[in-house]
C-alpha cells in the first residue's frame, strides 16, 4: 500500500507528459491545431491537477453527504443539455465560446459516489430485491437513461457496466443483475437497429475489408498507422496519420499517433503505466479502511479502466469504433478534469488508509498534514 501511492502518482504524471507531448506533435503539422490544442489541454491539465489536490486534502467520507446534492445537480445538467446545439447529431456539450462542458462526464463519478454510498447504507438488505437492489437501481437509473438519450451509447454502455460491477461486489444476487442485463441489451439493442450511423460502424467492424474506404476508413487507417512504426518507430513528429489520415487523431486515436511515432516500444511503455495504474488502484481498493471507500476505489478504478480498454480496443478493430477518450493523454478538457478528480478521489481513499494504519506516534504528523485520521 505504501508503494501503489507513489507508484499510482508516477504513472498519473507520466503518461500526462506523454499526452501533451503527443498533442504538440499530433499540431505540428498545422499551426491552427497546435495554437489550439497544446494550450487548451495545459490549461485543463493545471486546473485538473488543483482538483486532483483538493480532492486528495478532503476526506472522501464527505461526499456521502453531497451525494445527494451532487446527483440533482447532475440530473438538472443532463436535462439542460438537452436544449443546446446538437453536434453530429448528439446533445452533450455546453459551449460559451471557447469553453466546452460534458456533463456526463461528471455523471459518471457522481454514479459511482451515490452507488458506493446507497451500498454502504443497504449492506444487509442489497440481496433483496425490493429493500436493496431495486431503490438502487431508480436511483441511477435516470442518469443513465439521460445519457443514453443525448444519445451516447458508449458512456451509457461504460457506466452500466461501472454500476453492475459495484453492485455484484457490494452484495447483489447475480440473477438481479442478469434480469437487468438482459433488458438493458434489449434496449440498446433497438435503439442500435434505429440508429444507421452506429449500425453501420458494427457492420463495419464485422468486415472492416469492404468499409475501409467508407465508414471503416478511420479505423482502418489507425491500424496502417499503428503498424508503420515498427519497433521504435518513425521519430517524434515525424508521423504520417495526423495529416489528415487518421481522422480524430489527437482525440479517440491519439493511440494510432503514439504507435507510429513511438513504435512498439513506445506503446507497450503507455501500457505498462495503464496496467501498473489499474494494478495500484486495485492495491487501494483492498486496502480501503470502510466499505464506501473500497466501493469509491472499485468503481473508480475500474471506470479508468474500462475507457482504456475500450479505446484500445477500438483502436486495434477488436471491438467496433466508439469515441471514448484515452485516459490522461487524449485531448478534451472535460475529459481530462474529470479523470483527474477521480485520482484526487482514489488518492483521498488511500490517504486516508495510510494515516490511519500509522502507530499513534505518527497521528500529530498526520493532523498537521491536515489529513483526517478516522478513529
Amino acid at each position: 500500500m505504501k508503494k501503489a501511492v507513489p507508484l499510482l502518482i508516477f504513472c498519473v504524471a507520466a503518461l500526462l507528459g506523454i499526452g501533451l507531448v503527443m498533442l504538440y506533435s499530433a499540431g505540428i503539422s498545422n499551426e491552427l491545431k497546435a495554437a489550439r490544442y497544446f494550450p487548451t489541454q495545459a490549461k485543463a491539465l493545471g486546473i485538473g491537477l488543483v482538483a486532483a489536490l483538493l480532492m486528495a486534502y478532503i476526506d472522501y467520507r464527505v461526499w456521502k453527504k453531497l451525494a445527494w446534492p451532487a446527483l440533482g445537480a447532475v440530473l438538472i445538467a443532463l436535462v439542460c443539455v438537452m436544449f443546446t446545439k446538437p453536434v453530429n447529431g448528439a446533445h452533450r456539450w455546453f459551449t460559451y465560446g471557447s469553453f466546452h462542458f460534458q456533463p456526463s462526464e461528471v455523471a459518471k463519478l457522481v454514479v459511482i459516489i451515490v452507488t458506493a454510498a446507497c451500498l454502504e447504507k443497504r449492506w444487509e438488505k442489497i440481496d433483496k430485491f425490493k429493500q436493496g437492489f431495486l431503490p438502487v437501481l431508480l436511483v441511477v437509473a435516470p442518469v443513465i437513461g439521460l445519457i443514453f438519450i443525448e444519445p451516447d451509447r458508449g458512456t451509457t454502455i461504460q457506466l452500466a457496466a461501472v454500476w453492475a460491477v459495484m453492485m455484484l461486489v457490494g452484495g447483489a444476487r447475480f440473477s438481479h443483475m442478469v434480469l437487468i442485463g438482459m433488458l438493458g441489451v434489449a434496449l440498446l439493442g433497438a435503439s442500435m437497429m434505429r440508429d444507421t450511423v452506429r449500425r453501420d460502424r458494427l457492420k463495419s467492424w464485422l468486415n472492416p475489408e469492404a468499409t475501409k474506404d467508407s465508414v471503416g476508413y478511420q479505423g482502418q487507417q489507425g491500424r496502417l498507422a499503428l503498424g508503420a512504426g515498427g519497433l521504435t518507430g518513425v521519430g517524434l513528429g515525424n508521423g504520417m496519420a495526423k495529416l489528415g489520415y487518421v481522422p480524430e487523431n489527437h482525440t479517440d486515436f491519439i493511440l494510432s499517433v503514439i504507435g507510429e511515432e513511438l513504435g512498439f516500444v513506445g506503446t507497450v511503455s503507455v501500457l505498462f503505466l495503464f496496467v501498473t495504474f489499474i494494478s495500484c488502484g486495485l492495491v487501494i481498493t483492498l486496502n480501503a479502511e470502510d466499505r464506501f471507500g473500497m466501493l469509491l476505489a472499485l468503481g473508480i478504478t475500474f471506470l479508468l479502466g474500462l475507457q482504456v480498454f475500450v479505446n484500445i480496443g477500438v483502436v486495434t478493430g477488436v471491438l467496433p469504433n466508439k469515441g471514448l477518450a484515452l485516459p490522461f493523454i487524449s485531448y478534451g478538457g472535460s475529459s481530462l478534469l474529470a479523470t483527474l478528480t477521480e485520482v484526487g478521489l482514489l488518492l483521498s481513499v488511500a490517504l486516508r488508509a495510510l494515516f490511519a494504519a500509522k502507530p499513534e506516534a505518527d497521528e500529530a504528523e498526520g493532523e498537521f498534514l491536515a489529513v483526517p485520521v478516522r478513529p
